[in-house]
């Protein structure tokens, strides 16, 4: 087999990837169309879907970028087939941002892909690399939002807007969250090409738990209540009304009833 062949492969869309994009579709359809019998679990499905896609989008554009970096071992590892499965925590990466969303409505930054730091030259470049992921996440928000900030919701399903106002939630948080330069977080990531050899390594025993420190940290009523206000601030500037949030939230929920101010 070639080299050439080899790098095709490497490339080539996962299977995996190609079912839930499937799901997202469909399920998209149904929610668009009314088509569904219980709207709620159309809804559900949908975001579900799409949320999983967005995490392997995330974790693509890192080795897309680490790939253009010098990394040229990223499609060796399966990280440019967007296959959730292939990531270096699988379960962090895809199982518990999920989880997370069904429980407490959040979007969860996910873990990660194996970029192997010596083969990228220069402090530009693992920034970029960093920034990436997060990126992806705010481009899939700016995306979800553009019938609501570009005034274009006639005819666009109640449903269908709920959803798309959840699913862009979900990818507002994500990307806040990866953003706070803390150890482990891509927000360090960008910024820690650019600290000094020294103070890098005090930090490198602590970085394992930076995540999990973050998460405690929104359970503290001042800096979860700080966290949403940012949060809402940055959904009202990309012109999602209130309503419409908890609405989506609300009916992806659909096990607890959709209230009867979300009119379908």
């Amino acid at each position: 087999m070639t080299s050439a062949a080899v790098r095709r492969s490497e490339r080539r869309i996962s299977p995996v990837f190609l079912a839930v994009l499937a799901v997202m579709a469909v399920t998209g359809w149904a929610v668009w169309t009314d088509f569904a019998a219980l709207p709620g679990v159309a809804v559900f499905l949908f975001v579900t879907s799409a949320w999983i896609v967005s995490l392997c989008l995330h974790e693509y554009a890192h080795a897309r970028t680490a790939l253009f970096g010098g990394d040229v071992t990223v499609g060796a590892k399966g990280y440019l087939s967007l296959n959730p499965f292939a990531y270096t925590h699988a379960v962090l990466s895809v199982v518990l941002p999920v989880l997370f969303v069904i429980m407490g409505g959040i979007g969860l930054p996910g873990g990660a892909v194996f970029i192997e730091q010596g083969r990228i030259k220069g402090r530009w470049k693992h920034s970029l690399i960093s920034a990436a992921g997060p990126l992806a996440n705010v481009l899939f928000a700016v995306v979800c939002t553009a019938p609501f900030w570009l005034g274009a919701l006639d005819g666009v399903p109640a449903a269908f807007r709920y959803a798309l106002a959840f699913l862009a939630f979900l990818q507002v948080t994500a990307a806040l969250l990866n953003l706070l330069p803390v150890p482990g977080l891509d927000g360090y990531g960008i910024v820690e090409p650019w600290l000094s050899y020294g103070l890098k390594r005090r930090i490198a025993p602590y970085a394992p738990y930076g995540f999990f420190v973050v998460i405690a940290l929104l359970f503290v009523p001042a800096v979860n209540g700080a966290f949403f206000d940012a949060v809402d601030a940055l959904m009202r500037a990309l012109g999602v009304a209130d309503r419409a949030l908890s609405c989506g939230s609300a009916l992806y929920r659909f096990w607890e009833g959709t209230p009867e101010y979300c009119p379908l």
